[in-house]
């Protein structure tokens, strides 16, 4: 029975999910083209080493991805609902970030404002459209799809408005780090970003009591009013945070090139980010959460989507694919069906004890 026992809290927990798919990934790969886990050791066009490979490129860019995937969980848990506008917020605050680095003039050949400043700047912007979706969603009870729905339709063009619809470019290698390679280190750099703002969510919910509320106005707002709380401010921060996330992200994006195509930029980034809460084992109604499932989810996301690349999938097609994913993972995620998969375990360790029984008597 302890062994059952141990079996049924394993299967129970959220973070099986997103490992069980990243195995399939990993075996499927190892199959079909053992080269998909080849690294190699080269150096770039400043001479810096750096290292290559399909696993450096989920690493790399699946670290965006999982930082949105925190600000996502947050606001999933306490809403029951997600913010579809990250990618266009995303392009604002890399438009506003890019405007505060060049200035009126779009190709400037020296920084007009220190990169913290600009990026604090961008954080603020972020932060305030954030709040614009918390208080649509928070306080005028509009549902957060419709309420995001708002700035998905407006944000890219926002983010043209800023810069006049002109293309600025960054001309300081400095700022090429954030979305690059550190120098003297082959690890992507959006990587250690990510690591840290997993460190600082973490700890946030470890010292605070931001976690328990979340979880506790997600699954029940009437009775989390009742004990004191104010499930409006708790939704409402919880957007604010993805604000933040979103700048992060942002920094990154625009860094990669030093320039910004506002049509372009995290296109459907948003629909990665759900996609690895979902994977997460995270119910997308709100409630319990697990940030470590979220975040392993994003990674996954980045290994599907690294891997229809390979095989020569057209970028256009990748929704469908992933779509397919989302199908199976409600379906998993369905009330009747885990309560029929809960019942099955239950029938086989009942039959199981039932043999040994006879066995044994």
């Amino acid at each position: 029975m302890k062994k059952n026992s141990f079996i049924s809290k394993i299967a129970g927990n959220r973070i099986l999910i997103p490992i069980v798919a990243l195995l399939i990934l990993a075996v499927f790969n190892f199959i079909a083209d053992p080269s998909f886990f080849k690294i190699t050791l080269g150096y770039n066009n400043l001479g810096n080493p750096v290292l290559s490979g399909y696993l450096i490129t989920i690493l790399d860019y699946g670290s965006e991805l999982a930082i949105l995937a925190l600000g996502m969980t947050l606001v999933t848990a306490a809403s029951g609902g997600q913010d579809i506008s990250v990618g266009a917020a995303i392009a604002i605050a890399g438009s506003a970030m890019l405007r505060v680095l060049c200035g009126a003039d779009g190709r400037a050949e020296t920084l007009q404002t220190p990169i913290i400043v600009a990026f604090l700047i961008a954080v603020v912007i972020a932060m305030a459209f954030g709040a614009f979706n918390g208080i649509l969603v928070a306080y005028f009870k509009i549902q957060p799809m419709i309420a995001t729905l708002i700035l998905f339709t407006a944000g890219r063009s926002i983010a043209a408005w800023i810069n006049n619809n002109q293309l600025p470019i960054v001309n300081d290698q400095g700022f090429t780090v954030f979305g690059g390679f550190i120098p003297g280190i082959p690890i992507p750099t959006p990587f250690f970003i990510a690591a840290a703002c997993v460190v600082v969510i973490m700890l946030v919910l470890k010292f605070t009591n931001l976690g328990l509320y979340t979880q506790a106005v997600g699954i029940n707002e009437s009775s989390s009013r009742l004990n004191g709380l104010n499930p409006e401010f708790i939704k409402f921060i919880t957007f604010v945070i993805l604000g933040i996330c979103v700048a992060v992200a942002a920094l990154i994006k625009v860094s990669r090139l030093s320039t910004i195509n506002y049509s372009v930029i995290a296109k459907d980034i948003e629909m990665d980010a759900i996609l690895a809460v979902a994977l997460g084992g995270n119910s997308l109604s709100g409630g319990k959460f697990n940030m470590w499932a979220s975040v392993l989810g994003a990674y996954v996301i980045q290994f599907l989507t690294t891997t229809l690349y390979k095989f020569n999938v057209q970028s256009d097609a990748l929704p469908a694919y992933k779509a397919i994913v989302v199908i199976i993972l409600v379906i998993i995620s369905a009330p009747t069906v885990r309560e029929w998969m809960g019942n099955m375990w239950t029938r086989m360790n009942e039959k199981k004890d039932a043999k040994e029984a006879k066995v044994n008597g």
